[in-house]
């Protein structure tokens, strides 16, 4: 209608449009029918969204008219759509246009984290990639036939509409043996070439005992320690696996959701800042997980970048003397920064470290807190103003805050000193080693708080 945007009042009488998508993943079929319903002015409360073949058909309103016009989406959003549109949640496509349709109105909805579709769509996009992560790590081949006829089949039970997402991952890991992936929605196949989609199939066309069952389990065996054992896995995927008879009488019952692995794996796909565009990969925390103490840096440099590991490279190499020094063992504590992945900008081949801003220090605070809940640390140690603020949640100036311990509201203490890369960057050799000096000063005060920690244990 002439005139009108998205959320205006019309009279006029209700019409239900019922869209038919032609599968469960069809994205491309959605944002067509979201586009041409948007520029309709078809409020989402006029929309029924089906699957084909799933129900009856519905008598729906005669098709709509080649809607004139256009108008744009954020990145953000096609890439948030494109991963919750895999959920299973029936509910998925009416959410996602009702999110489409308020977007038009309000171009900031999507920095409304608690807004509650926002909400749930960011949480449906999590639960895909964290089911991505889980098929990777739990799919198990079994080789079929001999030799040159051979062929390795996995049977897998996902929680969501993954497994188209999921293959290429396989292709490229396993490229020089044709396997297949069968799972009661739809089945992946390899040839050594192309992927390739086919209908799903029941639990009873699995592949059963073979030649590879006991060597998996013999490998098993040898480094499986149920004393270690600290993650839960979701019921149905133990039974997935050949090992699955060694891990179901020893596996300790409770949620893995902050547990470090997990946390790991669902930080790897995180988009919540353009940052993860540009960069290698999620530079994610590592150390103990009962460390007493959290070392907060600030961002990932070109070295750990690359490495997947954080402070490896020279301010890795300046902060692992000054623990030296001060007397404690780096693998004795866990390191983290404040934002997961490099910033920079090139210069010819080289990546010159930029700072991160407000916008993604928030973004990123998540993993942080997740990271301090899942350790549980008794100091927290922020090095440098951008983990100054994503530890403190606020602007949090270095001078006036270090070399004493502060109180935080959950009962850890924190300590607040320069990041290492200061003291690479101080151009005069005598400023340089009186501000190291003040370094390991501030990380004595570290030490002398795990000693207390020991001694109170």
């Amino acid at each position: 209608m002439p005139g009108t945007r998205p959320g205006m009042t019309r009279k006029r009488a209700s019409v239900m449009h019922v869209i038919i998508l032609e599968r469960e993943t069809d994205f491309d079929g959605w944002r067509e029918a979201a586009r041409a319903l948007a520029l309709s002015q078809m409020e989402p409360s006029e929309v029924i969204w089906r699957v084909r073949g799933l129900k009856p058909a519905d008598a729906s309103a005669p098709p709509l008219e080649a809607p004139h016009g256009s108008f744009n989406v954020s990145a953000k959003f096609v890439e948030l759509a494109k991963a919750a549109i895999l959920h299973r949640d029936p509910e998925r496509f009416a959410l996602l246009y009702r999110l489409l349709w308020r977007l038009r109105g309000d171009h900031d909805l999507l920095g409304i984290a608690d807004d509650p579709d926002i909400a749930l769509v960011s949480a449906m996009a999590r639960d895909v990639h964290r089911d991505v992560h889980t098929m990777q790590a739990d799919v198990r081949f079994r080789e079929i036939g001999r030799d040159t006829t051979s062929h390795f089949v996995a049977w897998f039970e996902p929680e969501h509409h993954i497994v188209e997402l999921a293959a290429p991952f396989f292709a490229r890991r396993f490229a020089d043996m044709p396997w297949s992936i069968l799972t009661p929605d739809v089945c992946a196949h390899w040839d050594g070439h192309a992927v390739s989609i086919t209908a799903g199939v029941a639990i009873t066309e699995a592949p059963g005992e073979d030649r590879l069952e006991e060597t998996w389990r013999r490998h098993t065996a040898g480094i499986f320690n149920p004393a270690r054992l600290k993650i839960e896995m979701p019921g149905k995927y133990p039974r997935n696996l050949p090992e699955a008879s060694m891990i179901k009488s020893s596996m300790i019952r409770r949620s893995d959701a902050d547990s470090l692995t997990a946390l790991r794996a669902e930080a790897a796909d995180c988009r919540a800042c353009p940052l993860w565009k540009d960069a290698t990969q999620t530079v994610f925390g590592e150390g103990p997980r009962t460390a007493p103490v959290m070392l907060v840096g600030e961002q990932p440099g070109d070295k750990e970048d690359l490495a997947g590991k954080p402070f490896v490279g020279p301010a890795g190499q300046m902060l692992d003397r000054a623990l030296h020094e001060a007397g404690i063992d780096r693998t004795k504590v866990y390191v983290t920064n404040a934002v997961k992945h490099f910033k920079f900008v090139p210069r010819g081949k080289i990546r010159l470290h930029q700072k991160p801003n407000t916008p993604e220090i928030k973004a990123c605070r998540q993993w942080y807190e997740r990271e301090l809940n899942s350790i549980k640390p008794d100091l927290v140690v922020a090095m440098g103003a951008t983990a100054a603020q994503s530890v403190f949640g606020k602007i949090t100036p270095i001078n006036k805050s270090r070399g004493r311990l502060i109180d935080l509201e959950d009962g850890t203490k924190a300590l607040v000193t320069v990041h290492p890369s200061y003291l690479l960057r101080l151009p005069d050799e005598d400023a340089k080693a009186r501000e190291y000096e003040r370094f390991v000063d501030d990380l004595k005060i570290v030490a002398a708080q795990m000693k207390k920690a020991a001694r109170a244990a």
